[in-house]
């Protein structure tokens, strides 16, 4: 989000222990700290329905493993996080060419759905239950008011109402029906 607003990545870090942080300068900050937890349940929201509401996984698959090579080139400086995203980034494009449509299917569905289940948990623990943690929440109170419990407990709101509107939508209409492997796509 720093980048979409005008500003610039520093680091991007990603860590064993399924953490990390993003150093940026310039963008709109209330938006930056914002986008840590809901960019997540977005793009999680976007992944999943793409894979119910289309038959282009194969594709899809593919796009999503060069945006990870992209990220990766453009802002991974640390070795783990510069392995870890290459293996995730070569293995979508080579899922996307060489597995099945509905084994992408599945793939893509189960990452847009434990995208999208892992934010209210993670906002929980991070911003309400564990409420000291220099959290964005945390930070998002320091400059604009509130308290940390007050901003977790937005989007803590903000995420479950997402979730449940984009899991309706999903199940509102009929399946559609998948590109066989001989068709392109």
């Amino acid at each position: 989000m720093a980048v979409a607003t005008g500003g610039q990545v520093i680091e991007l870090v990603v860590n064993v222990m399924q953490g990390g942080h993003v150093l940026s300068i310039g963008g709109n900050r209330f938006l930056t700290l914002t986008a840590g937890y809901l960019g997540s349940l977005l793009w999680g929201v976007v992944i999943y329905l793409l894979a119910v509401r289309t038959k282009y996984d194969k594709a899809i698959m593919c796009c999503l493993g060069l945006v990870v090579l992209a990220i990766t080139v453009m802002f991974v400086r640390d070795l783990f996080a510069l392995v870890f995203s290459g293996i995730v980034g070569v293995s979508m494009i080579v899922m996307g060419v060489k597995a099945p449509v509905q084994v992408n299917d599945i793939i893509l569905r189960v990452i847009g759905m434990t995208s999208m289940l892992y934010v209210p948990l993670d906002i929980y623990s991070d911003t309400i239950e564990r409420s000291s943690l220099r959290s964005d929440a945390f930070m998002l109170a320091e400059e604009f008011g509130g308290a940390t419990v007050f901003w977790g407990s937005i989007w803590l709101c903000i995420s479950v109402v997402i979730l449940v509107v984009t899991l309706r939508v999903s199940l509102k209409f009929p399946p559609v029906k998948a590109v066989t492997d001989g068709e392109s796509g």
